[in-house]
């Protein structure tokens, strides 16, 4: 199906293309939405007629938009979720628990202004992006931690899983004894040697 955009839509166009998009798109999305018009011979003259006032509209908004986006300048937000020893999520992140937590911190966010190309799914901190108006997108920086410590070490640039799993991996080699019998831990070893002398 061949629209006329109203606004600048990414990946398709901007204000006043024809473009051709999948019917479903269109009727479920675009058109509904008020983000196009059928291409057709009275829609374009419709359109024509009221261009100036279309594009002063979506400059307004555009103007509206920058001013929100001053606001965003390094902004973050922490969610504390409970996660396995590999740092997968008891669950996901959406977007409605972004929007929560920006509303939190005083920003006003719509569901339909957050792109999260895919759920989060385990911790870790992750840019999110927000698209306040078409052509007006800002990032947020998106801390997902296990505690508020975490999240601390997390947001001064420490990769908190592969420090994990280093002190493991560190802890192990200190605590391996190359004399003990295949199987068994450091604490039977020792268990061992401290019962022996009571036996002789």
């Amino acid at each position: 199906m061949d629209v006329i955009l109203l606004e600048r839509v990414e990946k398709l166009g901007a204000i006043g293309d024809v473009v051709k998009v999948k019917d479903g798109f269109a009727r479920n999305f675009l058109l509904p939405n008020k983000k196009a018009l059928r291409a057709n011979e009275a829609n374009r003259k419709v359109f024509e007629a009221n261009r100036a006032r279309i594009e002063s509209d979506n400059a307004n908004r555009r103007g509206e938009a920058e001013k929100d986006a001053q606001s965003f300048k390094d902004a973050s937000v922490t969610l504390i979720r409970q996660a396995s020893n590999t740092g997968q999520l008891y669950g996901s992140v959406a977007v409605r628990d972004l929007v929560e937590a920006l509303e939190a911190d005083g920003h006003k966010v719509a569901k339909n202004q957050v792109v999260l190309d895919k759920p989060i799914k385990s911790i870790g901190v992750y840019d999110v992006r927000v698209a306040l108006h078409p052509e007006v997108t800002v990032t947020v920086k998106v801390n997902v931690a296990r505690s508020p410590e975490e999240a601390e070490m997390q947001a001064s640039g420490v990769d908190v899983m592969a420090s994990m799993f280093e002190r493991d991996e560190a802890g192990f080699i200190e605590d391996y004894d190359p004399n003990a019998e295949p199987g068994a831990t450091a604490e039977v070893q020792q268990d061992r040697g401290d019962e022996e002398p009571a036996q002789g």
